[in-house]
């Protein structure tokens, strides 16, 4: 764990209870962020990232459920929280922002009249007061004309900018962390890098840690401080981000960096990874990725690395063990 964590997840295993059994869509996650800290989490589609978001505000779906392990913040436990606890947290202490922003905002009412709410639910503001802040935080957003647009519904906005409207929203009890999930997923290219550079200034400015969710690599190169690579419910590499995408320990990681297309490289085709991620309940032992990866060996098919030094990063993969060994010798 880094020194001086906001958010600080050990060994997260969640489960979901099936006719068949139980199936472990997270298998010991663990991971911090510090504040003003930006670490992406990015994987392939199925691979846990949002789950993983979703563990820490306490919006799993039923029957899921957190079979064990600690998340805290600011030191303190909230995987134990009640349901009435968890609402006082989100939103006033985590901030969410989501890839739909159609689903996070109700048709029915203005943003104002949504903004207002969430200011006055977590922070003992008048009507006028929190209506000079909604206006705030339109125009922090990016929204043109705020004193004018805190009046529109949110069919009367485009995709960008209703996502900036999300994003005030998760902003509006000034939270110390938002989880942001895809948010720039559903946006063209010019607005992605709008948001992007409005998710660094929120860190910059307020000192708020960002759980940053994504698939897009170039995202994460962009936004991110560390990154988190996680693969069938684990993290398989967590580190720096330029020594993760420039120099990636595990296969995984150097398979996701070469399927990522080089204008400065002359390829007919694009490097793939072979084959699929397993589903749920057929998770393969040992190393979970062993039967796509190019290097495995004899130990990948009978024991799971756990995470270990692999030069500037760590990663879950035995062409490290050595390395790594002699790394905790040294230390003793």
């Amino acid at each position: 764990m880094i020194a001086m964590s906001l958010l600080e997840v050990k060994d997260l295993v969640v489960e979901f209870p099936t006719r068949r059994g139980l199936l472990r869509a997270l298998d010991g996650v663990s991971f911090a962020i510090a504040p003003g800290e930006i670490l992406g989490v990015v994987g392939e589609s199925g691979a846990g990232k949002s789950l993983t978001g979703a563990a820490i505000i306490g919006l799993l779906d039923p029957p899921g459920r957190i079979a064990s392990g600690e998340i805290r913040l600011a030191g303190e436990r909230i995987d134990q929280c009640s349901e009435v606890e968890l609402r006082a947290i989100r939103g006033r202490r985590i901030g969410a922002i989501f890839q739909d922003p159609l689903a996070s905002l109700d048709p029915l009412y203005s943003v104002g009249q949504q903004l207002i709410e969430t200011i006055r639910t977590h922070l003992p503001l008048t009507e006028g007061q929190a209506r000079q802040r909604a206006i705030e935080l339109l125009e922090e957003t990016g929204i043109p004309a705020p004193g004018e647009r805190i009046n529109h519904y949110p069919h009367q906005f485009s995709g960008g900018m209703r996502q900036r409207v999300v994003i005030a929203l998760a902003l509006a009890a000034q939270p110390q962390l938002v989880i942001a999930d895809e948010p720039t997923t559903a946006l063209d290219v010019s607005i992605q890098a709008q948001v992007i550079g409005l998710l660094k200034r929120i860190c910059h400015d307020r000192g708020a840690a960002v759980m940053l969710i994504t698939h897009d690599m170039g995202v994460i190169a962009e936004t991110c401080d560390r990154v988190a690579v996680m693969y069938a419910g684990r993290i398989v590499e967590i580190g720096p981000v330029q020594q993760v995408i420039h120099a990636p320990a595990h296969p995984y990681t150097m398979g996701l960096m070469a399927s990522i297309p080089d204008l400065e490289t002359d390829r007919e085709r694009l490097a793939q990874i072979d084959g699929a991620m397993p589903r749920l309940d057929a998770i393969p032992s040992g190393c979970a990725f062993h039967p796509r990866c190019p290097r495995t060996l004899e130990r990948c098919r009978r024991e799971r690395p756990e995470l270990m030094a692999a030069g500037s990063t760590r990663a879950a993969c035995w062409l490290h063990a050595t390395e790594a060994e002699a790394e905790a010798e040294a230390a003793q």
